[in-house]
């Protein structure tokens, strides 16, 4: 059918698709297509094309055939294909991102692409649609209303904004061994036993565990960690009490920092971070001399993203956490390694964000004064 088709290549175009051939940097489709193009050429017969280049008569009688019409190029390139039109229409495609925009039924907690392709059905003038339909047309639009973020909105006034440019001007001092700047959080933890022993991993096989598992209880991690310098300690208390806190805090100026004149705390607001709780746990004259050596600072609620701690956890959870640990004593001693690695490899937190951006970036937010001075 495809003998009135003849190839015959200039040496510049065959040059040309052996340096393509032998690179292999091609796509399969198009590959094919300049083999079949040399083939021919060179004067091998369809059949003999078919099994070499492992395509149909088909394909080399339309590869030919767009090389002796059309071009080289076209040759090469993929043939346009119609393809069937689109089942919705833009109407139904506006109907469909209200509805995923909407609230779902009631009784559901979310749209999913089958209530979603039932809801619609109601409204437009269509026998059946497909969920896969449903699928394309909300990926066009990036709609995903299956999904949910939850996010905490700030409440921006004059008490944030404080709050905040007290944190960062504290940030941008230099480093003063006699008045540290220590960042300090908590977080709870899980404590996660394996109910059958894991498979090791073995060449060609991975680490296998079952996807069942037992709770050993919980504990809470006190992260404390230097804003200047390579420093950070991590304690294992099994609960985060007004007494926890406070020697913790005693800790920090005898045992951590005993020739500081002030250490400095940025913490957040949680109720046990206040002076009360060092006096609820110890004789007032102790209380006092802890007190005299701490000064405390605090993030603006909704802001935990000022306490470089916060990010202290985000790594020790992803470097040391991510994993399970049965309990309290294994928990400890990974801690422990994993606090003295990191201090050891000098890593630490390089706050980057300042008043003048903060400034310049939150000028909206910023409360209007009643009085302008000029």
């Amino acid at each position: 059918m495809n003998v009135r088709y003849r190839v015959d290549l200039n040496q510049i175009e065959r040059d040309e698709l052996r340096v393509l051939v032998s690179s292999g940097k091609q796509p399969v489709r198009r590959l094919k297509r300049m083999q079949i193009l040399l083939a021919a050429d060179a004067g091998v017969s369809d059949k003999a094309i078919e099994a070499s280049v492992q395509t149909s008569g088909s394909t080399i009688y339309r590869t030919k055939k767009r090389f002796v019409e059309i071009s080289l190029e076209a040759a090469l390139s993929e043939e346009p294909r119609p393809g069937a039109s689109r089942k919705l229409s833009g109407k139904d495609e506006v109907q469909l991102v209200a509805l995923a925009c909407s609230d779902p039924p009631e009784g559901c907690a979310r749209w999913t692409l089958t209530l979603l392709a039932n809801a619609l059905l109601e409204v437009v003038e269509h026998q059946s649609i497909s969920r896969e339909t449903i699928r394309r047309r909300l990926d066009d639009n990036d709609l995903k209303p299956w999904q949910r973020k939850m996010w905490c909105i700030a409440k921006i006034d004059g008490e944030y904004i404080a709050r905040m440019e007290d944190l960062l001007d504290l940030y941008a001092e230099p480093h003063d061994p006699k008045r540290p700047v220590v960042c300090f959080d908590e977080s709870p933890i899980q404590l996660i036993g394996e109910v059958r022993v894991p498979i090791v991993q073995k060449p060609g096989k991975r680490y296998r565990y079952d996807s069942e598992y037992k709770r050993n209880g919980t504990a809470n991690l006190f992260v404390m960690v230097d804003a200047n310098r390579s420093w950070r300690k991590v304690k294992v208390t099994d609960r985060r009490a007004n007494e926890d806190f406070a020697v913790c805090m005693r800790e920090l100026i005898d045992v951590d920092y005993p020739d500081a004149d002030r250490v400095r705390v940025v913490m957040d607001n949680l109720s046990t971070h206040t002076a009360s709780a060092i006096y609820q746990t110890f004789p007032a004259v102790e209380a006092r001399r802890i007190l005299r050596r701490l000064e405390f600072h605090y993030t603006p609620r909704h802001a935990s993203w000022l306490n470089m701690a916060e990010i202290e956890i985000g790594v020790m959870r992803r470097q040391c956490l991510d994993r399970r640990i049965d309990n309290r004593n294994l928990l400890e001693s990974e801690v422990q390694a994993w606090e003295r690695r990191r201090t050891d490899s000098g890593a630490q937190i390089r706050w980057m964000f300042s008043v003048d951006q903060a400034r310049e970036k939150m000028a909206k937010s910023y409360p209007t004064p009643v009085l302008n001075e000029s």
